[in-house]
């Protein structure tokens, strides 16, 4: 006998996403409902908690979803061009909330703040990005340029690119930081030598840097274990 399934409208109220979401918060839900939320109507075959949860899992996990392009996602069975601008949307504004912390300016006070200042950032990028986090003397973020992307070497991250917007911006000192794509978050010998470059450089302008914080997995602070 054919078993039969039922669409989200046919299931019970209790079991639907969004009854559930109203009545249990959103955090009761799995991301597979949360995404079928966003998609508002599944495909023919599926509902949409149904092709939300393959979307994901065919993504590799939720992570996965970091780097996805338009091309992948319309490859998906059931996902089209409509619904793959939600998913890509909907990663950006997460990627977007990670960077926010609260509407006034952020202090800094241990390589903790700056994992939970940048993780959002930079952690899940496919390439180095090396950034300078701006701060004033009470030590709260200024800006946080971005100084070079890709491997990270003495001739991409050039100290006009780290002190040039820390000058604009009257910045007290800096915080240098850039992520590992590999996830570990060992200094090599170029993450060495740029901080060595970028330190000796600080003391002309007159900007103190103040640690150099590689995010991964974790995050290393070279300040903590003696490398600044």
């Amino acid at each position: 006998m054919e078993q039969r399934r039922y669409t989200i409208k046919q299931m019970p109220p209790e079991l639907r996403p969004r009854e559930r979401l109203l009545s249990e918060g959103p955090a009761a839900l799995s991301s597979a409902e949360l995404l079928g939320i966003l998609f508002g109507i599944g495909s023919r075959e599926k509902t949409a908690v149904e092709l939300a949860g393959d979307v994901i899992s065919e993504s590799g996990d939720l992570f996965g979803l970091y780097n996805v392009s338009v091309h992948d996602l319309v490859k998906m069975h059931g996902i089209g061009e409509a619904k793959a601008c939600i998913i890509l949307a909907a990663v950006e504004f997460g990627k977007r909330l990670g960077r926010v912390r609260n509407p006034g300016r952020p202090v800094v006070s241990s390589p903790a703040d700056v994992d939970g200042l940048l993780r959002g950032r930079i952690a899940n990028l496919d390439r180095e990005n090396f950034v300078a986090v701006l701060l004033n003397t009470k030590n709260e973020v200024l800006e946080i340029p971005t100084v070079s992307v890709g491997t990270l070497s003495a001739s991409l991250v050039h100290p006009r690119e780290v002190f040039k917007p820390a000058i604009r911006a009257s910045a007290a000192s800096v915080i240098l930081a850039h992520n590992h794509p590999s996830g570990r978050v060992d200094p090599s010998a170029e993450d060495r030598e740029v901080t060595r470059r970028l330190n000796a450089a600080a003391g002309i302008v007159g900007i103190e840097v103040l640690d150099h914080v590689i995010i991964g997995d974790g995050h290393f602070s070279m300040k903590e274990h003696g490398m600044l």
